[in-house]
C-alpha cells in the first residue's frame, strides 16, 4: 500500500469499505509501533491520528534513544534493561536516524554523583543496557575532562565520564515506522479525528465514527479492537468510553531550546547536573546546540504546549552556570519545542519522581488504553498490546497469531551496509552538483531512500533539493502541507527557523498545488503553519 497525501480521499474510502481487526487511534510513536507489530503479525490494522503524525509528544522529546541512565537513580533497574537492549535493536534497525553519540558526564561539585557513584553507576547501566565493549564508560579526571570539554565550569568540577548515548530524530523515527507499517498493509491516514466509539449489542466497541479535519466529512470505521495510542490525550478517549476511573494520566512538560553552536561551541553532547537536582543535556546537531530539559506539571492545554519565558530562564541558568564563559541570554534563543509526558500519576510524587512504566486499561466495554512509557521503548509497549489483541481474538475467534517479529524489520531507509557519513560519501560522488553537507544531511533524515530524492532533484526539479524533498514526503510519507514538512519531515522549524522565511511561500505553493487544495484548505493550512512557528518563539512574548 502507499502512503501518498494525494491518495487520502482513496484511503479514507477504503477505511468506510473494508472491517478491520485493528484500529489504532494515535499516530506517535505508541500507535506507530503497534501499527507495525500488529500488520507483520497478520492483523488487518487501521490507525488514525487526529493531527500530523508525530505533532504531539512524539516530536518534542529530546531526541535521544538513550538506556534512562537517570532511572538508575529510581532504582528502576528493569527500565534501564529493556531500554538498554532496545536502543541496540533501534539503531541496527534505522542506523540514519540511531547514531551512536558520546556523551560527557561531568562530575561537580554539589552534584547529585560523585565519582564512585557515577563509576558504579555507569557500569551498572552499561551491564544492564548490554553495551558493547568499545562503547562501555571511560572515567576521566578534571584535567581530562576539561581537555574533552574546555567550556565547563573549572571552579566545581571534579571530573568526569564519558559513555555512548544514541542521538535520533523522534519524528523521523515515527514517520520510518508508519512507512514500513504501511509497505506491509497497514492503513494510515492523519487529520483523522475520533469522535465517538461504535458498540455491538453486547456493548462492546467495534469502532468509530471519525470525521476527516479536512472535508469535514464524518464516517464509520468497522473494528473487531480498538487500541487508545494517543499519549497524553489517552485521558481524553478513556472518557469518551465512560471508564477515566481509578488510575489516570499525570502531565509534565518538557521544553528544550536551541542555539548557534557558536554560542556554545561544546565539543560533545553533555550531560549536567542543575542546582535543583535534575540533569540537563546540552547536544550538537549540525550548526545548532540543543539544551533541554524541564519537568514541570502541566494542566494547562494539550494542543499546543509551549514554552515560556520561565522555562527558557531556567534551561538558560542551568546552562550558564556549567558553561560560565558564554553568558546565553534569550536573544540567542532561535526556536523551542515543549512536549508532555503522558506519567501515571502517583500521589505524593514530584514530577521528576514519577515512574515512565507503561501500563495497559482495559474498560468494561474493551477499549484497551496503552499509558506511559517512552520512546526508547516504544517497540516493548508495542509488543504487550498487540499480545492483549491476539490473546482476545484467540479466544473469540480461535485465530492463532505468530509472536512479536519487530526486532528483526528494519525500517524504511535502514538498508545501510555501511555508516551514514560514509554512504553519503558515496552518494555524493554520484551526485557532484550537491554538497557533502546537503547529502549527509538528508541520509541522516531518509536514509537509503535518499538516493530517490537526489535523483528526482535532478531529473525533474533543476537541483532544488527542497522541492525534491518536499515531493518525497508528499507521496512517499503523508506530509500534507508546508507545516507537516517543516516540522515533522524535517525539522527545519527547530534547527533552521531564520532561514526558513524564503521558503515558506515556494513551499505553500507546492503542497497547495500538488493535491489541489480548495482556498478553505489552504488558509486552514497556513493558519496551522502560523500557529506552529508562533510556538517556537511565543517566549518571547510571554
Amino acid at each position: 500500500m502507499s502512503f501518498s497525501a494525494r491518495n487520502r480521499s482513496i484511503y479514507i474510502e477504503k477505511m468506510q469499505e473494508d472491517s478491520f481487526d485493528l484500529l489504532v487511534v494515535g499516530g506517535g510513536i505508541t500507535g506507530a509501533g503497534i501499527a507495525l507489530d500488529a500488520v507483520s503479525r497478520g492483523l488487518n490494522v487501521c490507525l488514525i491520528e487526529k493531527s500530523d503524525f508525530a505533532s504531539g509528544t512524539s516530536s518534542r522529546s529530546t531526541k535521544l534513544i538513550h538506556g534512562g541512565l537517570r532511572y538508575l537513580k529510581q532504582l528502576e533497574f528493569g527500565i534501564v534493561r529493556e531500554v538498554g537492549m532496545e536502543r541496540t535493536i533501534l539503531h541496527k534497525n534505522a542506523p540514519h536516524i540511531v547514531v551512536p553519540e558520546r556523551m560527557l558526564l561531568p562530575i561537580v561539585k554539589g552534584g547529585s554523583l560523585g565519582k564512585r557513584s557515577t563509576s558504579l553507576g555507569l557500569y551498572v547501566y552499561d551491564r544492564l543496557a548490554g553495551v558493547e565493549k568499545e562503547e562501555r564508560r571511560n572515567m576521566l579526571t578534571k584535567e581530562a575532562t576539561l581537555e574533552k570539554e574546555p567550556l565547563l565550569n573549572k571552579d566545581i568540577l571534579l571530573g568526569g565520564g564519558m559513555y555512548v548515548e544514541y542521538r535520533s530524530d523522534d519524528a523521523r523515527l515515527v514517520i520510518e515506522v508508519l512507512k514500513s507499517a504501511t509497505e506491509r498493509g497497514a492503513l494510515c491516514v492523519n487529520y483523522i479525528h475520533c469522535d465517538t466509539f461504535t458498540h455491538n449489542e453486547k456493548q462492546k466497541i467495534n469502532g468509530a465514527t471519525c470525521t476527516d479535519i479536512f472535508s469535514g466529512k464524518r464516517f464509520q470505521i468497522r473494528a473487531k479492537k480498538v487500541i487508545n495510542a494517543c499519549g497524553p490525550w489517552v485521558d481524553f478517549l478513556r472518557k469518551e468510553d465512560n471508564s477515566l476511573k481509578g488510575k489516570r494520566l499525570h502531565l509534565t512538560k518538557g521544553i528544550h531550546l536551541v542555539v548557534r553552536n557558536d554560542r556554545l561551541p561544546i565539543r560533545q553532547a553533555v550531560y549536567f547536573d542543575v542546582k535543583d537536582g535534575r540533569m540537563v543535556f546540552a547536544i550538537p546537531r549540525g550548526e545548532k546546540v540543543y539544551i533541554g530539559t524541564t519537568d514541570t506539571n502541566y494542566t494547562q492545554t494539550i494542543d499546543y504546549p509551549f514554552a515560556d519565558s520561565k522555562d527558557i530562564a531556567y534551561v538558560l541558568e542551568a546552562a550558564n552556570h556549567m558553561f560560565p564563559g558564554i553568558n546565553l541570554v534569550p536573544d540567542d534563543v532561535e526556536s523551542t519545542w515543549a512536549g508532555l509526558r503522558p506519567l501515571i500519576h502517583e500521589d505524593g510524587k514530584a514530577p521528576s519522581d514519577l515512574s515512565r512504566k507503561d501500563e495497559i486499561f482495559i474498560s468494561d466495554s474493551n477499549l484497551i488504553s496503552m499509558a506511559g512509557g517512552k520512546l526508547t521503548g516504544f517497540r516493548k509497549m508495542a509488543e504487550r498490546a498487540v499480545n492483549v489483541v491476539c490473546k482476545q481474538l484467540k479466544l473469540e475467534e480461535g485465530r492463532s497469531f505468530p509472536k512479536c517479529s519487530t526486532a528483526a524489520i528494519t525500517l524504511s531507509g535502514g538498508q545501510l551496509t555501511i555508516s551514514p557519513t560514509e554512504y553519503a560519501k558515496n552518494l555524493q560522488q554520484d551526485f557532484t552538483q550537491f554538497s557533502l553537507i546537503d547529502v549527509t544531511d538528508l541520509v541522516l533524515k531518509y536514509g537509503s531512500n535518499t538516493d530517490y530524492i537526489l535523483s528526482s532533484a535532478h531529473s525533474t526539479y533543476n537541483n532544488q533539493l527542497l522541492l525534491a524533498e518536499a515531493n518525497y514526503s508528499l507521496e512517499h510519507e503523508m506530509a500534507n502541507n508546508t507545516a507537516d514538512f517543516i516540522v515533522r519531515r524535517t525539522g527545519r522549524l527547530y534547527f533552521d527557523r531564520p532561514k526558513l522565511n524564503g521558503d515558506i511561500e515556494i513551499l505553500d505553493d507546492f503542497f497547495n498545488t500538488q493535491l489541489s487544495y480548495t482556498p478553505e484548505i489552504t488558509a486552514k493550512n497556513s493558519l496551522e503553519y502560523d500557529r506552529e512557528y508562533k510556538g517556537v518563539i511565543a517566549f518571547r512574548e510571554l
